[in-house]
């Protein structure tokens, strides 16, 4: 007797269903069962990954889906009548079946959401076809109402459902888990089955593999839950039985009915639906009036395009258009590029900020003559073939940058032109990582969370460990390992841990994928909703698989700074635009050289910051390489490239050949594109075979890459390659080339990528080189939410010579602008007021010219919303301080002024004004301001109002006084910590556990009682760089407590504590006020071996030491260097890696006679 499992919830019933898809199918193989069902609830997010894995193993896949039924209308959401939705067995007969469930269960999220997605029985008639419907477990319609002592209504509904599907497409489900109700349901079905002869099928409602699993799952829910497994009042599964049964073990069930085990096998049969993989369903443009042809549209585009980029028509460009043209119509994707194109250009013709281009398309002259791109392919030597490979036929991909700002304008046209329907967003799934894996499993098995925590550090992380699993975590890790292997309970932990980890947590979406159809979405997959946003429930490249176009539409935040500095530089430069910015000013590669890259787009990490010291960039082309070897992998070689750009007689080219290719990077293989052309000059591969040649090295293919060394050296005639040794390239020299080849391509970037990134990253360099106000404003205005950020800017600003000034009610404009030489505060960022109200005051500013004074400004302003609460505000933040009047009196007498202007309106409303002496808002003079003669506020308070209104310091900051004596005592500014930890390759100088020295004021603290009944305070630190959060527990608080107040500066030492998703906080183990502390320098740390590397410096104030730390974050290693400081006579050290480029660079910078290596 032969059995299918027809009842099965994978991994995408998200934190319940515990049965991996690869897994689940391996063990129905090793079962001999023929096929296997899915049938998630109430979504079809894993139906493809299913279908695929079903095929790797030959067993036969069945799509379905668990729906979960309204019980009166989807659209009814009274919670007294519809929290109780029931659920329904689903599985597609052919794709018919699959059309009508994608049609449900898109329903379901879009029009009938309601704690879950449901459908109702109205759309389940219109949508029956194609469809096979089982009765489902308890929760079903039928079980219930047996359940509910209606066995006839019961019976009616199954009725109903055999009446919808017909006489073998409805199956009452048979189902023994142990339950205490199983027996009454299974009673009722086998009567209903009996009196109607409705089919019996037995199933197990399968939630993990094996029955051990049970409790991994029963985590699982906890997670989802927010619950621990020892909580009495949460929801558990009260059986260990929901697990894939082996056929014997489901013939035991009922053995007295066969035919319920045989009818798995017969709905099996019955179910046959099959994926279209390759196929392409590109939308259809739509041509503008008076064309017929796209054809043809898109030849004149690409001519007109070709006129305006290459006017004088260079030799062999006009061949490589047509070349291009030629593919693309080919490949059957001239549609595609004129969308591309449309939508563009609607976005360029409206003012909306477009990147120069993204990725790989750049490197297309059809693109850039269609004005898809910026990036000229022939000035910077890029492969069209890179892009789109007639060798290798897949979709074009081209994501775009837009403004960050108008991003939602362009999805909105495309949602016009092609249908709301026909276009969608794209879902994607965030995974339980090891370490949160760990902390999950932690909190739901209620071990202490210290406990936990000092597990999950053992789990290495950074750049080299971003997708590290626990597995390989346990061998790489010797203190995990002796923890995993000594404590019984901490090996539970991460076994559980094992078993999650990897498994999709929760859904979102998409941060930039939009997907444009031919037919409306839903007629190819499902749709779900995350939020307000419409999403297909496939991820993306399952998408690209199912031959839908897909596109990014990237929020890119330095187009919007780009765009807010043009318009303040037109105010001085009338007619000015972005195409005006040169890409080859030396003053602008100077600034870099020296190191003066905060807020430059791509560069001002700090790692990024001292390869620009280290390069000394020259060109647009340096930029370039910066960009493409600034990650893991490529790093490595930045020492050698450096080396090589300063010292040309180190560059060394195993053959001529390959002088031209590799002289733009130096002799160093740095781009993919390089490659590329390696295959082509030097062995005779077309483009197209290279390429692919390229992508199997970067994916590590070992077979591909030892069978083209063959054909590399020697050729290939049946390809028609001719090979280096018959090209007259020795055979060791061809050895030796494909050794460097494979060894840096796959780490070789995409230089089309890099260039467009160049471009942008040259123009903010531009704009803060010549029009350093202007950008440092528009840099501030798209960073107002994240006070790190905007106190890094504020303390670039102060370096350039640049003040910031107050808001003020007749200067600030809504953000930050320009005003003389410095940058007046954006009334906007006051917190309290909207932008709505501050248009209102600029235009009223505007018609009636500046406010006089407070009053005029409170009866001009009268009609708009200006309450008591944003006037509060602007006083607080010092918007009114030109007007002559303190803060302390405006905020004494504001309130009876604007009562007193409020009475004069409703008097002026009643009439009792003369019809010629009142009434004219403007016109009218306001009331008398009364204030009282009392003094200011002090400079603290005055400080902290700034602080409140706005999350800045404006006019000095609480730490001015103190910043010597923090120095003195070693502090480590708080933005520098949060910056180094912020990097997207982790931690460069800081590292958790570090012990270090903080100085600033208290911004906030309250207390909070331990489980062991202490007391312990959460104190929020903050100096003029950040802030950051201290962890003062009992003996700590009972010594400092009385400091821990709002506003009282004080000097904190503690070690640095980073959680997975936490900043970092400051585990505190002494605390003193800044006024008691005498400051005196801790000694210097000694340590670390091998080559030591000495300079001497007059002290540590020389300006050249601030450009030698900058230096030494390009060289990280253990070796040594000694700093003699000749003020002091103190010798400090630091650790770095005592490399000739280092050397080099000390030596220009001191003289030759301070730098020695011992």
């Amino acid at each position: 007797m032969s059995f299918v499992h027809l009842h099965v919830h994978t991994e995408f019933s998200l934190l319940d269903g515990a049965c991996r898809i690869p897994l689940l199918v391996k063990r129905v193989k090793e079962l001999g069962q023929p096929a296997v069902a899915i049938t998630d609830h109430g979504v079809m997010y894993g139906v493809v990954d299913f279908y695929k894995a079903c095929k790797a193993e030959g067993i036969k896949p069945i799509i379905g889906c668990e729906v979960y039924v309204a019980p009166r209308r989807r659209t009814d959401k009274v919670h007294e009548y519809d929290a109780s939705m029931y659920h329904l067995i689903l599985l597609c007969r052919n794709e018919e079946g699959y059309r009508n469930l994608c049609c449900l269960d898109s329903a379901a999220f879009t029009e009938g959401f309601y704690i879950k997605p449901r459908i109702d029985k109205e759309i389940l008639r219109q949508h029956a076809g194609g469809l096979i419907a089982l009765s489902a477990c308890q929760s079903g319609e039928v079980p219930r109402l047996i359940l509910a002592g209606n066995y006839e209504g019961a019976k009616a509904a199954a009725l109903e459902m055999r009446e919808l599907f017909g006489e073998d497409g409805y199956y009452l489900e048979l189902q023994d888990h142990k339950l205490p109700n199983d027996p009454v349901i299974n009673q009722g079905l086998l009567r209903i089955h009996q009196e109607t002869g409705i089919p019996l099928v037995v199933t197990n409602d399968a939630h993990y593999l094996r029955r051990e699993d049970a409790e991994m799952q029963d985590t699982l829910m906890c997670i989802q839950m927010g619950k621990t497994v020892d909580d009495p009042n949460r929801l558990r599964m009260e059986t260990s039985e929901l697990y894939v049964k082996s056929t014997e073990e489901m013939a035991e069930l009922f053995p007295e009915y066969p035919e319920a085990m045989e009818n798995t096998v017969k709905i099996a049969e019955l179910c046959s639906m099959d994926f279209q993989f390759g196929v392409h369903h590109l939308p259809e443009f739509k041509l503008p009036e008076g064309y017929t042809d796209g054809d043809a549209y898109f030849q004149k585009l690409c001519e007109e395009g070709f006129a305006r980029r290459y006017p004088g028509n260079p030799e062999g460009y006009r061949e490589r258009l047509d070349y291009e043209m030629g593919v693309i119509r080919q490949m059957g994707f001239v549609d595609y590029f004129l969308i591309v194109s449309d939508f563009i250009g609607y976005a360029k013709g409206r003012g909306i900020p477009v990147g120069p281009g993204r990725g790989s398309a750049a490197g297309s002259m059809v693109a850039y003559c269609m004005n898809i791109t910026d990036v000229d392919p022939m000035k910077y030597s890029l492969y069209f073939e890179r892009f789109l490979n007639p060798e290798r036929v897949t979709m074009p991909d081209i994501d775009i940058d837009f403004c960050i700002r108008r991003r939602q304008e362009v999805i909105e046209y495309v949602q016009d032109k092609y249908g709301a329907d026909h276009v969608a967003q794209i879902v994607t799934f965030g995974t339980m990582a090891a370490r949160g894996a760990i902390r999950d499993v932690g909190r739901a098995l209620n071990i202490p969370y210290a406990e936990v925590d000092a597990v999950a550090k053992q789990v290495p992380s950074g750049p080299g460990a971003l997708h590290i699993t626990l597995d390989e975590a346990l061998k790489l890790s010797k203190p995990l390992r002796e923890m995993y292997e000594g404590d019984e309970r901490i090996h539970n932990l991460i076994d559980t841990a094992k078993a999650i980890e990897g498994m999709p947590r929760h859904a979102s979406t998409h941060a930039a994928g939009v997907v444009i159809t031919r037919r409306p979405v839903v007629d190819y997959v499902p749709l779900a909703k995350n939020d307000e946003s419409v999403v297909t429930q496939y991820v993306m490249t399952t998408l690209e698989e199912l031959g839908l176009l897909k596109m990014d539409f990237l929020g890119l935040r330095n187009l919007t700074i780009l765009d807010d500095t043009v318009k303040l530089v037109q105010k001085s430069r009338p007619g000015f635009t972005l195409a005006d910015v040169p890409d080859d000013d030396p003053e602008v590669f100077q600034m870099l050289s020296d190191g003066k890259t905060s807020g430059v787009f791509q560069m001002e990490s700090a790692g990024m910051t001292g390869v620009c010291v280290g390069l000394k960039p020259q060109n647009i082309e340096d930029i370039t390489a910066i960009i493409a070897l600034y990650r893991p992998g490529p790093m490595d070689s930045i020492p050698r490239f450096i080396a090589c750009k300063h010292n040309p007689d180190k560059v060394r080219y195993k053959h001529p050949l390959l002088e031209p290719i590799l002289s733009v990077t130096y002799g160093c293989i740095v781009y993919q594109e390089q490659v590329i052309e390696i295959f082509r000059k030097l062995a005779g591969y077309t483009m197209g075979q290279a390429d692919m040649v390229r992508r199997a090295i970067s994916k590590k293919k070992k077979a591909q890459i030892e069978k083209e060394r063959q054909s590399f050296i020697y050729g290939d005639p049946e390809r028609g390659i001719a090979g280096c040794v018959p090209n007259g390239i020795p055979e060791q020299t061809a050895q030796d080339i494909y050794d460097e080849i494979e060894d840096f391509a796959q780490y070789a970037f995409n230089k089309a990528h890099a260039v467009a990134y160049a471009i942008v990253a040259n123009q903010t360099a531009w704009f803060k080189c010549h029009y350093t106000r202007e950008y440092m404003a528009a840099l501030l205005t798209s960073v107002l939410d994240s006070s790190e950020k905007v106190a890094e800017y504020i303390a670039e600003c102060k370096d350039c010579g640049i003040a910031l000034l107050p808001p003020d009610i007749n200067e600030s404009e809504a953000d930050f602008t320009v005003s003389g030489d410095n940058i007046r505060f954006g009334l906007v960022a006051v917190k309290g007021v909207g932008r709505g109200f501050i248009n209102e005051v600029l235009a009223e500013r505007q018609r009636g010219g500046p406010f006089t004074s407070f009053p005029d400004f409170c009866q001009r302003m009268s009609d708009a919303d200006c309450n008591k609460r944003v006037l509060e505000s602007l006083i607080k933040c010092g918007a009114f301080d030109s007007m002559g009047v303190y803060r302390s009196q405006l905020l004494r007498a504001y309130e009876s002024l604007v009562d007193a202007i409020a009475q004069n309106k409703k008097r002026n409303l009643e009439g009792q004004f003369d019809l010629f002496g009142g009434g004219g808002g403007g016109e009218q003079k306001p009331p008398e301001l009364r204030v009282e003669p009392i003094e200011e506020y002090s400079r603290q308070d005055l400080m902290a109002m700034e602080k409140e209104t706005t999350g800045l310091y404006l006019t000095g900051h609480p730490m001015d006084e103190y910043r010597a004596l923090a120095r003195q005592c070693r502090a480590a500014p708080i933005g520098s910590i949060l910056a180094d930890f912020a990097q997207e390759g982790g931690p460069t100088t800081y590292r958790d556990e570090q012990r270090v020295t903080l100085a600033g004021v208290v911004a906030s603290a309250r207390t909070k009682t331990t489980r062991s009944n202490t007391l312990m305070a959460y104190v929020v630190l903050e100096d003029d760089t950040g802030s950051m959060e201290m962890l003062v527990f009992a003996r700590v608080l009972g010594e400092a407590g009385p400091y821990l107040k709002e506003g009282v500066p004080v000097l904190a030492e503690g070690r640095l504590s980073v959680r997975d998703e936490k900043a970092p906080q400051l585990m505190c183990d002494r605390v003193r006020p800044l006024e008691h502390v005498k400051g005196s320098q801790p000694p210097a740390e000694e340590g670390g071996k091998g080559r030591r590397l000495y300079i001497r410096i007059p002290s540590l104030e020389d300006p050249r030491w601030e450009k030698i730390r900058l230096v030494l974050t390009m060289f990280p290693g253990t070796e040594q260097m000694k700093v003699r400081c000749a003020d002091t006579g103190k010798l400090l050290g630091t650790p770095c890696l005592v490399h000739d480029a280092l050397i080099r660079e000390l030596q220009e910078l001191l003289g030759a006679e301070n730098v020695v290596v011992k």
